[in-house]
Order: structure tokens, then C-alpha cells, then sequence
């Protein structure tokens, strides 16, 4: 809707009526100079594909999305990619239930600071390729919640360089990660999968299957 309003520094959306929409792939994809986004009055109660929503609104220091209902979607991919100026985001209200891909869904987020996940649930989700990969501000992150029993994809997932030929060493802050409780059975690519990660001291993968794993190239 909004895909390539790159001049676009500011949106009221508040009389919009969104109970009938089911789809916002790419609604904000390229609007790189809006700042804040207010989405609250948003009924996304039908919504099943919020993927690229917000990709590339690289200069998007807050948005409000406490009152989302994501009960019915099925596709996050993209959803906050370059969203390189967010230092924080609240994502408590989000249910992940039915998501199966979550691929590049933060990636490029490089001023993330902290993110909480505590309430998703991801047990639909097959692909996490990428999806934290370049958000080189965080130090930590809980992924205990992270039911990973279908994922078949985790390439790249906290790899924390973007572009090999120009990022010039944009390297992960992230000095710990315990994937403890991973199933990783069904994962066939661990590609890049942390790489990049140079402050990283300590990993946990010691419930790490990799029987069916055909690609660990650059892994670490």
C-alpha cells in the first residue's frame, strides 16, 4: 500500500478500518524516512501474511503495536528486516502460534539492543534462516521459549555480517548463547549459522542433532 514512500516522514492511520484486510505483505516495505508508526487502532484480527511489513523503514525509532492480533498468521519473513534505527520493540502481544516462516525477520536490526521473546510460540515455524542475523547491538538473547521441533532451515541465523563485500567488519556483541533446548532434527541447513560472531565466548549445543544436516559450510 505505502511500498516505496521513501519521502514519507509521517502517517496517520487512526481512522483506518482494518477488519476486513487479510493481507499486509510489504504495507511499509521502503518507507525509509518515516521515523514513528502508530499502528494501535489496527484490527489485524484476519490478517494471515504480515511479511516485509516493515522492511526497510530504516529510519523507524518507535512503533506501537501493542494492539495486533496475530492468531491467524502464517508468514513473519522479512517483517522488521532493516529496521536499523529500532533500539527496542514490544512484541508481547504477538501470537506466533500459526507462523511457519520467520526467515530475515530481524535482520539488519543492528541497534536492537534487547529483545523479548518469552511469548512465542514456534512450533509451526519450519525456517529461521537469517532471522537474527545482523543485529550486532545484541548481547544476549532468551530463546528458551523457541520450540524449533519442525525448523529445517537455520542458516545464517545469528550470522552478524549483512554484505560480506561492504559491511567492513559490522561484527556480533552477542558473548553467550545456550540453544539447549533446540530440537534440531529436522535441520538440514546450519550454514553461516553464527558466523561473524567474534565476541562470542560461550555456546551451549550439546542437544544439537545433526544427523540430517547436509550444509554446516562457514558455520562458525
Amino acid at each position: 500500500m505505502f511500498n516505496g514512500c521513501s519521502s514519507l516522514y509521517s502517517i496517520d492511520l487512526s481512522l483506518f478500518s482494518t477488519t476486513n484486510v487479510n493481507n499486509m505483505c510489504c504495507m511499509f516495505n521502503g518507507c525509509c524516512s518515516l521515523k514513528s508508526i502508530d499502528l494501535s487502532s489496527f484490527n489485524t484480527t484476519n490478517i494471515n501474511n504480515m511479511s516485509g511489513m516493515f522492511n526497510g523503514c530504516c529510519s523507524l525509532e518507535s512503533i506501537n503495536l501493542s494492539s495486533f492480533n496475530t492468531t491467524k498468521v502464517n508468514n513473519m519473513s522479512h517483517m522488521f528486516k532493516g529496521c536499523c534505527s529500532l533500539k527496542s520493540i514490544d512484541l508481547s502481544s504477538f501470537n506466533t502460534t500459526n507462523v511457519n516462516n520467520m526467515s530475515h525477520m530481524f535482520k539488519g536490526c543492528c541497534s536492537l539492543k534487547s529483545i523479548d521473546l518469552s511469548s512465542f510460540n514456534t512450533t509451526n515455524v519450519n525456517n529461521m534462516s537469517h532471522i537474527f542475523k545482523g543485529c550486532s547491538s545484541l548481547k544476549s538473547i532468551d530463546l528458551s521459549s523457541f520450540n524449533t521441533n519442525n525448523v529445517n532451515n537455520m542458516s545464517g541465523m545469528f550470522s552478524s555480517i549483512i554484505n560480506n563485500s561492504n559491511m567492513n567488519g559490522l561484527y556480533s556483541s552477542l558473548k553467550m548463547i545456550d540453544l539447549s533446548s533446540f530440537n534440531t532434527s529436522k535441520v538440514n541447513n546450519m550454514s553461516y549459522m553464527f558466523s561473524g560472531c567474534c565476541s562470542l565466548k560461550y555456546i551451549n549445543l550439546s542437544s544439537f542433532n545433526t544427523i540430517n544436516v547436509h550444509n554446516m559450510s562457514s558455520m562458525f
